[in-house]
């Protein structure tokens, strides 16, 4: 049995769907119809046309510098991790050089 792998729409087909669903002249089983969708699928395009267009209005540049902060805040915190497995990886790394020289002298 093959399996089915689920259809992917491009960003602008999705747009153009939803606008075109809540121009409201045609009927959701028309325009799915016309695109080759399923209603269902117009619908939920269409709510989140309309669910996101208040955003569109909205301060950007105020959630432009919410989503820096929140970048560069959980980078910093990358960057402390890797600093702390690095010194972790250092102390390891020089007490089994040092090991080793022990094992080798001995020889």
């Amino acid at each position: 049995m093959a399996i089915m792998k689920r259809r992917q729409y491009e960003a602008a087909f999705k747009a153009k769907v939803a606008l075109e669903a809540v121009k409201g002249e045609k009927t959701v089983a028309q325009i799915a119809s016309e695109f080759g969708v399923h209603p269902n699928q117009v619908r939920k395009w269409k709510d989140q046309l309309l669910s996101m267009l208040p955003e569109l209005f909205s301060d950007r540049r105020k959630k432009r510098k919410e989503d820096r902060d929140e970048l560069g805040a959980e980078l910093f915190r990358q960057i402390g991790q890797l600093l702390v497995e690095k010194s972790g990886l250092k102390k390891n790394f020089s007490s089994y050089s040092r090991g080793e020289e022990a094992v080798g002298g001995e020889r």
